[in-house]
């Protein structure tokens, strides 16, 4: 086939159960191929590791004019980004807040075990949305102060921007992109909202904290309080409905690791980091060079789109040794699961946390469970890749 038409067939929904053949013909045809449409595709582990730590690749989508309003910190380059980053994380984890992600280890447990108190022999359960779709959400909501019966609300929300940030090539993204670009107006006014509810009256949460910071130099101002809730609110669930979605498939699908990890439960945190390598929640990352690089031979022009695809560096035999394999107990393990470089992942603490406790807690239930469909419906998004359900019989 075509290495041209890699993008194409990669985001293309058909090859959404399983993209992994794909991206080995990635790696084939070379550290850099070019697409059809002008961008360039890179799969292999230590080009991307490379790229992530590029100072010359940019994040923010201005880069090529394509952008009018600044986006989250997510998409920014240093300094701006190292600037809004620094001041999300005070309240959310070291050196400010050192506590707040492994304090919530209890509360996120019990949150585990009350969602799957209903599952019982003899039921079909759907593990999206009983379960890895609700505790994240549910964490979330309490660690942002968003009260937990708005979540259809940012539900919608979510559904809009995430759908807007996805790689789509040859295809119209006007509208999408103008639903997305509504949707964060709406969600961004309605945390901006609750932050000056909390003003001078704070709880516990993070909007309290960004809302009553005392020191006006660390003060984020209304558009960048706005824009980095959406951010923290989506990061903060949807990834991790993958993670926890795509960990339940692969252990019901390879029974034999399912039994090992229930006779040696102190694999679980090796585990987690065997899934964010294998099946990743996040695919792939779009970078954009400042200028003409080169990168193995093959020059990359200024203003190109650049495609990491995470997930095919993930599973490189140049970096990980039998790489089709799950091995919950692999050694080595620096996996892209979160990225890398200074736009790795924020959350990535409390999503190891919830993953850990999701799949613990999990765990008890799935001997005896089977899959009523394999594949199962997956979510349109190649990006954010895994199941929109995951329906079980117990």
């Amino acid at each position: 086939m075509d290495s041209a038409t890699l993008l194409a067939r990669i985001t293309d929904y058909a090859s959404r159960p399983n993209p992994y053949p794909l991206y080995a013909e990635l790696r084939e045809a070379g550290p850099v191929v070019p697409q059809a449409d002008g961008s360039y595709l890179i799969g292999t582990y230590h080009h991307i590791a490379a790229l992530l730590h590029d100072p010359r690749m940019s994040a923010d989508p201005r880069t090529r004019g394509e952008a009018t309003h600044k986006p989250p910190f997510l998409r920014l380059d240093d300094p701006e980004h190292h600037r809004l980053r620094t001041l999300a994380m005070r309240p959310f984890g070291p050196p400010h807040s050192p506590g707040r992600v492994d304090g919530m280890r209890g509360e996120i447990d019990r949150i585990a075990r009350e969602l799957l108190e209903p599952f019982e022999a003899g039921r079909q359960i759907d593990i999206v949305d009983d379960f890895a779709y609700p505790l994240p959400v549910t964490v979330i909501c309490r660690l942002l102060g968003v009260p937990h019966e708005d979540e259809p609300l940012f539900r919608a929300w979510s559904d809009a921007i995430v759908a807007a940030a996805d790689v789509r090539p040859g295809e119209d993204t006007a509208e999408p992109d103008k639903a997305g670009d509504q949707a964060r107006m709406e969600m961004g006014g309605y945390l901006l909202n609750l932050a000056e509810q909390r003003r001078g009256k704070p709880g516990e949460d993070m909007l309290s904290a960004f809302a009553n910071e005392p020191d006006p130099a660390l003060r984020l101002t209304d558009e960048e309080l706005a824009e980095t809730a959406v951010l923290l609110l989506i990061a903060g669930h949807e990834t991790t409905v993958n993670l926890i979605t795509n960990g339940a498939l692969t252990l019901l699908r390879q029974p034999e690791q399912l039994d090992r990890l229930r006779r040696e439960p102190e694999l679980l945190p090796r585990a987690v980091e065997e899934l964010l390598r294998y099946e990743p929640p996040v695919h792939m990352r779009e970078r954009i060079p400042h200028a003409d690089i080169d990168v193995a031979g093959t020059l990359v022009p200024a203003g190109a789109s650049v495609v990491l695809v995470l997930a095919s560096g993930n599973r490189d035999p140049m970096r990980f040794r039998d790489p089709d394999r799950f091995d919950p107990a692999r050694p080595d393990n620096q996996h892209l699961g979160f990225g890398s470089g200074i736009h790795a992942c924020y959350g990535g603490p409390l999503a190891r946390i919830e993953a850990y406790a999701a799949l613990g807690a999990l765990l008890p239930h799935l001997g005896s469970a089977r899959l009523v469909e394999d594949p199962p419906p997956y979510r349109q998004n190649a990006m954010l890749r895994g199941p929109r359900h995951l329906p079980i019989h117990l």
